[in-house]
Order: C-alpha cells, then structure tokens, then sequence
C-alpha cells in the first residue's frame, strides 16, 4: 500500500511518464529497492542499465559526500576541477590507447548530439547511417537518429533530416544465421551508399555494437568489422553508442572488445557515475582538435559531483572485479535461461553479452508475444523481481542486474521468473 504523499501527489505527475510499476520507495541498497510499504524488490533492472554496481555503493556515497562539501558546482569553463581529471586519467586506463580525448556532458542524448557534432565538423559532411531498431535519444537529433519504436517520436516529426537507414542484422527476427545476417546488412548498406547518400556526404555510421532498446541483439562480430572496412574507406566516422552497453555491462569495460572493433568515436552515459547524471563523447585528441573551440560545451557537464562519483565508480568496479563478474553471472543468468526455455518454448531467443541479457518471447507461429511478455513481468513483480521489456515489439524481457548481483540472487531471480512462467502459461 502506497502512502498519502503518494495517492495525493501521484496523479499530479506529467502523464508523459510511463510507469511500469507503481511503486512507491524511499531507499535501494545493492540489489534491492525497499518500497515504503516494508516490501523489497530484487531489482533487475538497474534503472535502465545506470546502477551498475547496485544501489547506493558505499565507496560512490562517500566521494558523492565529500565532493558535495569541496566543491558543487565547479563549471568546466571557468575552473578546472580536480574530479574531471581524476574521472580522465581513470577513463585513460580503461579505454581503447587511441582514444585519448574527452569531453563530458550529462545524459545520453547530448552525448549523441555532441557526436554528431564532432563528426560533422571533422568531416565537412552532414548525412549520418543508422540502423534499424536503433534508439539514441528523445532530443530532436537523437530522435530522428532513433527507429526502434514510433512512440519515441510521437508529435514530433518535424525532426531533423539527413538521417538514413540500414538494417541490423537481427538474425533472430530475420531468420537467417548469423553469418548470412552479417552479410545480407552489409550488402544493404552498401547499396544505401549508392542509391541514396554518397559516402562523400556522410558524416558518420552510428551504431549500438549491442542493440538496446531494440530488442538486446548481438551483432556479428563481421559485421562490425566490415562496417569499420567501409568507414576506413570512405573516411566516414565510426561512432559507437555504449550507452547502455558500457561500464562492464557485457562482461568487458566496454562492447567493442568483444569484436575487435575500435570506433572513431564512442559515447557513453547510464552506468558511468552510478546514478549521477554524467555522459561522455570520447575520441581521439587529434580528431577532438577539428571541433572549434565554443562550439560546443553545456553548463553542468562534467560537474564537480558527478565526476566524483565516475571516479568512485570505476574504481569500485575495477577493485571489486565487477568486470568478471558481469561475465560469469551472465553466463550463469543465460544458462538458467535457456533451461527454461526448453520448458517453454514461448521464450523463441536468448541471447546477450554478460549481464545484458535478452528473452525473445514468440507466439506458435513465431510472431511477437508482447501479451505474454507483459503478464510474465507482472507476475514477476507481485513475486518480488523487477524486469524491462524492449524491442520495437516490446516482446523481449530485458535483464539488467547490478555488475555485484551474487549467485545466490541470479538464482533467486530465476527461480521467480520459473514461477512466473509458470502462473501466466501453466
């Protein structure tokens, strides 16, 4: 039951706000959120793939806590503040050697614009390649840049052009191999080139190297290979958006590792400060150069109390090894998922990279089962587990535990969602 505070204030929220569960909490710890009504929740979830290592970590608390009396708003253009460069020298140890310049900003979306900013001026050119089931952000360039799902552009079409699309290779949905998958989009972008922008217009190739919001798919590891061949031919910019597949969510600091595959640029965000609002467009030095001073900047990015907490964060997971275990409770969450799945066949994928998981629920007839997917993540819920959905959709379950979830609560999470399978389909 929900508190006063809550029955008379709630309904005054901006109804744009969706809300999965109706929940009311005053604290989190770990993997858990605590509603006020004395009932705890192992959270999936991670709000959204940010708590990557669980709610309030302690060693994130305290530099939040002493930052806060030092320093709290130290703006970028007026003082160089010392977290920012704790927060570079930190992201200089774990990023590609290459990647050697950094600007910071706040949420997802600027850091997707601040890219394409970067491309655009590097390059001359204005045209940027997307692909299918993509999401980059709800401001007006990132929105236009997204395709995973209508709803993200609702009464907003006058969005801005130069934005084309090429397919991902869902080889699931497609039904091919992987391999075939890989080739079939490569072979489509190729055309793209041709029939409807000249790579001597294009900017950049824009891709999540795991698809988010659109269903948590795994590309090829040749096709993130032949998407760099074509960017290093043409001289397009390579951007990869590791917003949600950053900060050792797949098992490795960053996606990219597991192909191979360095980008001209990256952008992240979600699981960098643990909860803080913090982002980041990072690239070389050299190609960081071609973006005129002044150009671009933003008053709170890179503040003084969300670098503090970037710098706990990384530290955290580095000393804590939440790195290898995102690898192996991954492992242990998609092996547990795939006995289920041979118990229910209404789960038709699973698939992922450590601890970026995804159940593709499918009907008899192998189409989208959102129905299904909904009622299982109710169920999960009165039973103590919260979980997402995504893909466009909305038919697969995503699983975003903190990087520091225990075996014990993996197995606890796949013991409720058995017994929410088994409630919702017998």
């Amino acid at each position: 039951m929900n508190t006063p505070l809550f029955e008379q204030n709630f309904p005054h929220m901006a109804p744009v706000w969706s809300h999965i569960f109706a929940i009311e909490s005053n604290r989190a710890e770990g993997s858990y959120i605590y509603a006020t009504d004395g009932r705890q929740y192992l959270d999936f979830t991670s709000g959204i793939g940010v708590t990557n290592t669980g709610h309030c970590h302690p060693r994130v608390v305290a530099a939040i806590r002493e930052q806060a009396g030092r320093f709290l708003h130290a703006q970028v253009n007026i003082v160089v503040h010392q977290p920012m460069l704790q927060m570079i020298d930190e992201m200089r140890k774990i990023v590609h050697p290459s990647i050697d310049g950094f600007f910071f900003s706040n949420s997802g979306a600027e850091a997707i614009e601040g890219a394409l900013k970067l491309a655009r001026s590097a390059t001359g050119r204005q045209a940027v390649i997307v692909f299918t089931g993509s999401f980059h952000g709800r401001t007006a360039l990132a929105m236009a840049l997204t395709t995973s799902k209508t709803g993200y552009k609702g009464h907003s079409q006058l969005l801005p052009s130069g934005v084309y699309v090429a397919p991902f290779p869902y080889a699931f949905r497609l039904g091919m191999s992987e391999e075939q998958a890989s080739q079939y989009s490569l072979n489509a972008l190729e055309e793209l080139l041709i029939s409807q922008v000249s790579p001597a217009d294009t900017a950049a190739i824009l891709i999540e190297p795991v698809l988010g919001e659109g269903g948590y798919v795994v590309p090829p590891a040749s096709f993130l290979k032949g998407l760099r061949e074509i960017c290093t031919k043409h001289g397009i910019m390579l951007i990869f958006d590791e917003v949600q597949s950053g900060f050792g969510r797949t098992g490795k600091w960053f996606a990219q590792e597991h192909f191979g595959v360095v980008p001209d640029i990256m952008t992240v965000a979600k699981g960098i400060a643990s909860g803080m609002p913090l982002s980041g467009v990072f690239s070389s030095l050299d190609l960081m150069k071609k973006w005129p001073t002044g150009s671009h900047g933003g008053t709170y990015g890179g503040n003084a109390l969300a670098m503090a907490a970037g710098v706990a964060t990384i530290q955290a997971m580095r000393e804590e090894n939440m790195i290898e275990n995102s690898a192996a409770r991954g492992l242990q969450l998609q092996t547990g998922l795939r006995k289920l799945q041979e118990e229910y066949p209404v789960i038709g994928d699973v698939r992922g990279l450590g601890l970026m998981v995804g159940t593709e629920f499918v009907d008899e007839k192998g189409k989208p089962d959102k129905t299904t997917v909904k009622a299982v993540v109710h169920a999960a819920e009165e039973n103590g587990l919260l979980l997402l959905t995504c893909g466009t959709y909305d038919n697969t379950i995503r699983w975003i535990p903190p990087l520091n979830v225990t075996s014990e609560q993996i197995n606890t999470g796949l013991g409720i969602f058995g017994a929410s399978l088994k409630s919702v389909l017998g």
